[in-house]
């Protein structure tokens, strides 16, 4: 089964097509011959993964999915969440966004954060929508150049390395998007088994 997934982001592409069983392929909005930015304009991650799905969904009549996912700190009220990807401004700006973080953290000894993933999935015209969160800390300074974003600060709940430092078969034991996509793959079997 092939779904468009609506993103520009290949980080994310390789890390849920890791993910979905062998049956299932993921093809980027590039592979589809889209050639679309989506805005986000909403402030839930809900509101832009169904801004993202629709959108794709209008324009090609295909099933698809997106997903939308935040890190939010809880001494933080949250932040960045939504605002995750640009929390430094525009343009995105991983390492920038890093380092405002660790400027807003510093000094505070409760590091507690969870990253949390949103994935709006359209099938047959009917939207379906499925969260993943994964709750962890914050660390003092950057650990590891795996992953992506915020990967490098944040060390999920029960493991000793950060998701930077983690291979992405490591990743997958606690990813967010891997709970989301795992609830995604198993409402697509039970719909194909219908």
């Amino acid at each position: 089964m092939e779904l468009i997934f609506a993103t520009n982001n290949p980080n994310k592409v390789a890390e849920i097509q890791n993910i979905l069983p062998p049956s299932f392929h993921a093809i980027s909005l590039k592979e589809g011959g889209i050639l679309i930015d989506i805005p986000e304009p909403h402030d839930t991650l809900e509101g832009n993964a169904t801004e993202k799905s629709t959108t794709i969904h209008r324009l090609t009549g295909k099933d698809c999915f997106s997903e939308d996912t935040g890190l939010e700190v809880a001494v933080l009220n949250g932040e960045p969440g939504v605002r995750s990807a640009r929390y430094a401004g525009e343009p995105s700006d991983p390492k920038a966004n890093i380092n405002r973080l660790l400027q807003e953290m510093k000094g505070k000894s409760d590091r507690k954060a969870r990253f949390r993933t949103v994935i709006s999935l359209i099938l047959a015209g009917q939207e379906h929508i499925f969260e993943g969160i994964c709750e962890g800390t914050i660390t003092e300074a950057p650990r590891g150049n795996g992953g992506f974003g915020y990967d490098p600060v944040f060390q999920p709940d029960g493991a000793l390395e950060t998701f930077g430092e983690m291979t992405m078969e490591g990743k997958k034991a606690f990813s967010h998007r891997r709970k989301a996509t795992d609830q995604l793959v198993a409402f697509l079997f039970q719909q194909i088994g219908k």
